[in-house]
């Protein structure tokens, strides 16, 4: 994908450092452990496809997809705090339709916390719409999908 690379094992520490940095503001809204904060990051990178946005080797974005049979789940794009309102986050959400699609999937589908509603709201201005809502036992996550051209 253009402009991003495929982690490595060695990357694992700068990428669970982002997400702690990228989500650590979620925690307060959430009033719970937002769910990437509880992944354990070298089985995400064995199991998933986790894409690196670099700049001068600083890493500001991390990009974590799971292709399925049917649809690709964005399990998480995430920004440096100081990176946010440079369009990072539109140019992974338009490299994550361009992986799907370049996997011949139609669909993208995602989820995210229920009280997280400039997230969504986020989403739902590329595109994205809900498919439902499900209880947790700790909270509630809205599931959003777009069908891809």
């Amino acid at each position: 994908m253009t402009g991003l690379r495929r982690a490595s094992t060695a990357d694992i520490t700068r990428v669970t450092a982002l997400q702690q940095a990228a989500y650590a503001g979620n925690r307060p809204i959430l009033g719970v452990e937002p769910l990437p904060l509880l992944a354990d990051y070298a089985d995400i990178l064995s199991s998933h496809e986790v894409w690196l946005a670099e700049r001068a080797g600083r890493l500001e974005g991390v990009l974590i997809l799971a292709p399925r049979a049917d649809d690709i789940l964005l399990w998480s794009i995430a920004t440096a705090p100081d990176a946010r309102g440079t369009g990072l986050g539109n140019r992974l959400l338009a490299a994550t339709e361009a992986r799907a699609r370049e996997l011949g999937r139609q669909c993208v589908r995602l989820y995210t916390g229920e009280k997280l509603a400039d997230n969504i709201a986020w989403y739902e201005r590329h595109g994205y719409r809900r498919e439902r809502v499900e209880q947790l036992d700790d909270r509630r996550i809205v599931h959003l999908a777009k069908h891809l051209d």
